[in-house]
């Protein structure tokens, strides 16, 4: 059993929001503790709804996780670091990172448990040791805690945005502008509760994402680096859609048409960097591109060379992004 304290610097209008805020926790998981007991403002069993103000001190109680239903499986993951807080994983696309209401098996999670003696309890019984997402069909880098410690370490340094997390993507057509920042509020689409979108400020959460081309193809397509701000669900490829770039492969919220024989949108955490939680060593990891995604680059670039010379940003070409 872990128990967290903390002195309110600011109000804050609900409970259950600065709860979260502070253990860096779902409001639904916060909820659940509310419910149980766990969370105490200014020694007094707290509500969701309380406000905080400055000053107050609340107390949280995180009960040790129950036993796991989930099943350790022997799923194949390459584990580019690890040490006794932490891992960090190159995720391959296809493979979704933890479990849902009927699905147990078959998980990122359920490779963790088989590889990984310890894994945090801040996720819960479904999500042990996940401090951050990347979506199933999207590969590459994601730290997993090995410990609450680590775990509560790592994501507030996702929240204060001193955890990079960067990423390749191939988009259709050709976008003009070298760099730029899209902006917008993202929630849940308005006729279609599965997929996200961009929705006015009351009704979503503010997503920031910065990019940069990286090389133009005459084909009518871009490869374009993106550095995350904020971590939304599906951000890069809600805000690509958006600005009508949409990631190739992408069976949401792509193009209904795609040229490629793919199974799901190139895109690719490349880079990962952080502080590590008990050493204060900072930390970069790269992962290459998968080979599906180097392939769809290498016919874009033998069609430039059967029909002349590509466009380049200025920046760097296929081959020296690999080096």
């Amino acid at each position: 059993m872990n128990e967290y304290e903390f002195t309110a610097e600011s109000a804050s209008p609900r409970l259950d929001v600065f709860v979260a805020e502070q253990l860096h926790m779902t409001r639904s998981a916060v909820k659940k503790l509310l419910e149980e007991g766990n969370i105490r403002q200014n020694g007094e069993i707290g509500k969701a709804s309380h406000t905080v103000s400055a000053g107050d001190r609340i107390v949280a109680v995180i009960p040790p996780p129950q036993e796991l239903d989930l099943s350790p499986q022997d799923i194949p993951i390459t584990i580019v670091y690890e040490d006794e807080d932490l891992a960090v994983i190159d995720k391959p696309q296809g493979l979704t990172v933890h479990a849902g209401s009927g699905n147990l098996t078959g998980t990122l999670v359920n490779a963790l448990l088989y590889r990984l003696k310890d894994l945090s309890s801040i996720g819960g019984v479904i999500r042990p040791g996940i401090v951050h997402r990347i979506d199933k069909d999207t590969s590459g880098l994601l730290v997993v805690a090995k410990n609450d410690s680590a775990h509560l370490s790592l994501s507030k340094q996702i929240a204060d945005k001193t955890c990079a997390r960067e990423y390749y993507a191939l988009c259709e057509g050709v976008l003009k502008q070298d760099s730029g920042r899209i902006e917008t509020y993202i929630g849940r689409h308005p006729s279609d509760r599965v997929k996200m979108a961009v929705v006015p400020k009351e009704k979503g959460r503010y997503a920031a994402t910065n990019f940069e081309v990286v090389r133009r193809y005459e084909k009518g397509y871009t490869l374009v680096k993106f550095r995350l701000e904020t971590g939304r669900t599906h951000q890069i490829r809600v805000h690509c859609k958006y600005i009508g770039f949409p990631i190739v492969g992408d069976p949401v919220y792509g193009l209904k048409k795609q040229k490629f024989h793919l199974n799901g949108q190139l895109l690719h955490a490349y880079r990962l960097s952080f502080t590590h939680p008990r050493t204060g060593e900072r930390m970069v990891f790269e992962a290459p591109l998968p080979a599906y995604f180097t392939d769809v680059l290498q016919k874009l670039e033998r069609g430039e060379k059967e029909g002349g010379a590509g466009k380049k940003s200025g920046q760097e070409t296929q081959s020296e992004m690999e080096d």
